[in-house]
């Protein structure tokens, strides 16, 4: 394999290209490198590369004639990669498909970028190593170019490797342990030292699934997983991240279907489908606030047919979902039952099919973290404007740029608790 990287500064790659295996897969003749230089191809007495933005602003942008003639320059370019934090995400799949090319070039930027007609002209591929900002590509380069050379036949004494590191089979790596076997009083576990290499084998898919429920619980929503992982991760589940969460069902006040400021009738199915969502995101319960006594009336009728008649004794999986709902007169009364029973007042964050938001699912992602948060939801045409005026904040609408956003309740709900989650747990 041959890699071409395109740089201001060569130089950055002279200890990195020839230490470790890197530097003896070189010496093998399994990769070896072209380093070509835009300065090289600069026209005017300086030698530069970069020149102000168009329409102003901070930074310097590289110019686009160096940048073409030296990938004009590279007699076989094969495809041909610019580091860019708004790319493709490598992963330990875009690494494989690389793996596979004989040549590859990989174009570095610096500044604020490369003069966008460089990508028009040529098949660039944006690739991104992470959402962090870095001085330029260079390091995002030797990230891209280790995890694809050494996937390189030779690369490595044992092929079996690279196959069982992280991320190879979605999920990350099991733990390893070497001599001695006692190490400042912690021993090696047993099981490694046992010589079973079935039991080691089955040990080790275990840890490997919890590192990753711990630390990457989002990749278990691609990886690959038998009956019995779902059955050892279901046994090992961890608290879940929607016991700080709870769900606000609002009939008043909100917009009735006279745009007037008003109440709302319990729905049955509201009832029954967002408890539903509750319980099967492990949710700390579901508020149905209503000030109507015939409404709660209503309410207390259903909640009593699943949870103690003939309803929960024929539908149990039902009657465990509808256990979750409490009644409040409103929502002052939903959000102190909350703050006793979290231990402290909820963050309230409205929904709504209107407006720009002023917070989107990572934020409340990030909030349930270390505090409840109480999530409300309105029926009719929506929460009233007094309602609106006091939360703390308001989430973006589920389809903010699309003309049609007119969900119903417990869709909406389901979407939304599945997005502030984010994972299969």
């Amino acid at each position: 394999m041959r890699l071409t990287l395109l740089s201001i500064f060569p130089e950055y790659f002279d200890g990195p290209l020839r230490a470790g295996l890197m530097g003896k897969a070189v010496d093998a003749g399994v990769v070896s490198f072209d380093l070509v230089n835009p300065r090289d191809f600069a026209r005017d007495r300086h030698r530069s590369v970069d020149d102000t933005p168009y329409g102003g602003g901070p930074g310097m942008v590289m110019s686009p004639g160096p940048l073409a003639e030296a990938l004009e320059s590279v007699p076989e370019p094969g495809r041909m990669l610019y580091l860019d934090p708004a790319g493709r995400p490598l992963d330990q799949d875009l690494a494989r498909e690389l793996a596979g090319e004989e040549n590859i070039t990989l174009v570095c930027g610096r500044y604020e970028g490369i003069d966008d007609r460089v990508a028009e002209l040529f098949p660039l591929e944006r690739v991104s190593v992470g959402q962090a900002v870095l001085n330029g590509g260079e390091a995002a380069a030797l990230c891209l170019v280790e995890s694809v050379a050494r996937l390189k036949p030779g690369f490595m004494g044992k092929q079996a490797s690279g196959e069982e590191e992280s991320f190879s089979k979605g999920l990350l790596e099991y733990p390893h342990y070497t001599r001695p076997e006692t190490f400042r009083g912690l021993a090696v576990p047993e099981v490694l030292r046992s010589g079973d290499h079935a039991r080691i084998r089955d040990w080790r898919r275990r840890q490997s699934l919890l590192n990753t429920l711990k630390r990457r619980p989002d990749l278990l929503a691609e990886a690959r997983l038998d009956k019995t992982d779902i059955r050892f991760l279901r046994s090992e589940r961890t608290t879940r991240r929607g016991r700080n969460l709870a769900l606000a069902l609002v009939h008043a006040p909100v917009i009735t279907g006279e745009r007037k400021v008003g109440s709302t009738s319990l729905t049955n199915l509201d009832l029954h489908d967002i408890s539903r969502v509750s319980r099967s995101y492990g949710l700390r319960g579901l508020y149905v606030v209503t000030p109507l006594q015939d409404q709660r009336k209503l309410a207390e009728t259903l909640i009593s047919h699943w949870t103690k008649g003939a309803g929960g004794r024929a539908n149990p999986d039902r009657a465990e979902a509808v256990a979750n709902v409490r009644l409040a007169t409103d929502l002052d009364e939903a959000i102190r039952d909350m703050a006793e029973t979290a231990g402290r007042k909820p963050r309230v964050v409205a929904t709504s099919a209107r407006g720009a938001g002023t917070a989107v699912p990572e934020d409340v992602r990030r909030w349930l973290s270390d505090e409840p948060v109480l999530l409300l939801l309105g029926t009719g045409h929506g929460l009233a404007r007094e309602v609106m005026e006091r939360v703390d904040a308001v989430l973006r609408p589920l389809r903010p740029f699309d003309e049609y956003n007119h969900l119903s309740v417990r869709a909406a709900a389901a979407v939304t608790v599945d997005r502030i989650l984010a994972d299969i747990f």
